[in-house]
């Protein structure tokens, strides 16, 4: 068996949908060709929205298409305390600050401004807390505001210096986090993100081969920071395109798009859900 190891990483907010089916064909697909290990991570660090049918009824769901996985999976839940050592390793290098700033405060900086440098998704932080006194800070905490700790792009480059990743679609590329600015890494009642997270578990679990939408792209250039400040050496990546609906939009949970159990209710064979998730030839049945 080859050190290639790839991951399907879903969060059981919702039930899966062809977009997931691809994502998770698409990962296990490349393991299997390159005789590598193809594992299922469970992203439920949101206790607010993550729900233990909805991680049944995914797991079943994989299953019925016919993938397999290899080892035990991993749940984010049951590894909290490793994210909370991951984030005091950062703010002891002094790249990672707690920000008290609420949305309504965030924007009321950026209207003060009178602009904002913008990135991906809208306007980036604007680093009102970056600046603030360790006295300061203890002191808020202690009094119980809310918090979260954000990372510290411009200290972890100027620790760091430049660097790349690969992305074996597009190939090499210098990283910008930038991009994306200070990111949120922790916040007060949750001691980890997205961000954080997924570069520690990907990590941790040997991942060497990141495969994942075309609509993350932007976020592995603040993975590729988070790698190097951790000591990692990075993955491969393989960034694939999103299966879009009627209107050319990205199928997504929240806009409902249809799951595969309403496919599996209507009579749809697991064969015909893996051709209509891009994988007409992942035949087991």
């Amino acid at each position: 068996m080859s050190d290639l190891v790839t991951r399907f990483a879903p969060s059981p907010t919702g039930h899966l949908h062809l977009g997931h089916a691809h994502s998770a064909l698409f990962g296990w697909r490349e393991a299997r060709r390159g005789g590598g290990r193809f594992l299922l991570r469970i992203e439920d660090i949101d206790p607010n929205r993550c729900r233990p049918e909805f991680e049944r009824d995914l797991i079943e769901d994989l299953s019925w298409l016919g993938l397999e996985w290899d080892g035990s999976v991993r749940r984010q839940s049951e590894h909290l305390d490793e994210y909370r050592a991951a984030l005091a390793r950062l703010a002891g290098m002094g790249v990672a600050y707690p920000c008290f700033c609420t949305r309504k405060d965030i924007a009321a900086e950026i209207a003060r401004a009178g602009a904002a440098p913008h990135g991906p998704d809208g306007p980036l932080y604007p680093g009102t807390c970056r600046h603030l006194s360790e006295s300061v800070r203890a002191e808020r905490i202690a009094a119980g505001d809310a918090w979260a700790m954000r990372l510290d792009v411009g200290a972890a480059l100027r620790l760091t210096g430049p660097l790349r990743w690969h992305d074996r679609a597009q190939g090499w590329q210098t990283a910008t986090p930038e991009l994306l600015g200070d990111v949120v890494l922790a916040r007060k009642d949750t001691p980890t993100s997205y961000h954080l997270s997924v570069t520690l578990d990907d990590h941790l679990q040997g991942v060497t081969l990141v495969t994942r939408g075309e609509d993350l792209f932007v976020a592995t250039h603040t993975h590729r920071l988070l790698q190097a400040l951790s000591g990692f050496e990075p993955p491969d990546y393989h960034h694939h395109g999103l299966l879009r609906n009627a209107a050319g939009e990205r199928l997504a949970k929240r806009d409902r798009a249809q799951s595969l159990r309403s496919l599996r209710a209507e009579g749809a064979s697991a064969a015909a859900v893996r051709a209509l998730a891009g994988f007409p030839d992942e035949s087991k049945d």
